[in-house]
């Protein structure tokens, strides 16, 4: 059987959503998604009918970080760590720099680099049941990177309450942060998101 692929495309109306496609391991960030994601700004940035970009994930979650399971199979061979974490700043550097704007519809939890994914979108809407965490601090880690790009979007003590504790937030911890704009009901969330973008994506 053919692999199915890391990300889906789909294009309505000058919106393009890009879906993480792993929702067995929770979207997590392995080095060929991060290929895959990369690809696909690229191939945005280049398209002139592409005007606004919707960022979603597959299954229960919007994306649990990086694919621990990928870097424990790989025994953290230091090489292919390095690839990955490059691969992963260049995709973040290119939603910041895309001239398209970058919305993140977030249900289920976004942790580690899928928090730092939110944060590096232009706007996030939430379900009203979705959380969020840097939780490296729980393994003897700290989520350094994602640290970035929450320390530009919420302020410096509730970006180091997240990153202290690991724990998570709720959504509307999130709004309060400053992380996300707003706050849909579930089964709204979807619909909400494209409505808004469709909205956006004929002004100049």
């Amino acid at each position: 059987m053919t692999e199915a692929p890391f990300l889906l495309r789909s294009d309505e109306s000058g919106v393009v959503t890009l879906t993480l496609n792993r929702p067995q391991s929770r979207n997590g960030l392995s080095l060929g998604m991060l290929q895959a994601f990369r690809t696909a700004l690229a191939d945005i940035e280049a398209d002139p009918g592409a005007r606004v970009v919707i960022v979603a994930g597959a299954g229960p979650a919007f994306c649990a970080g990086h694919d621990l399971k990928e870097l424990r199979a790989r025994n953290y061979d230091p090489a292919y760590v390095d690839e990955l974490f490059a691969v992963c700043a260049e995709v973040m550097q290119a939603i910041v720099a895309l001239s398209k704007p970058v919305i993140a519809r977030v249900h289920g939890v976004a942790t580690a680099a899928g928090a730092q994914l939110v944060a590096s979108a232009d706007l996030a809407f939430a379900s009203d049941d979705a959380r969020f965490a840097t939780p490296g601090v729980n393994i003897g880690l700290f989520c350094s990177t994602p640290m970035v790009a929450l320390s530009r979007n919420v302020a410096p003590k509730h970006a180091m309450q997240m990153l202290l504790s690991g724990d998570l937030i709720d959504a509307p911890a999130a709004l309060r942060f400053g992380l996300v704009n707003e706050i849909v009901p579930a089964a709204d969330l979807e619909a909400h998101t494209l409505a808004f973008a469709q909205s956006r994506q004929n002004r100049p």
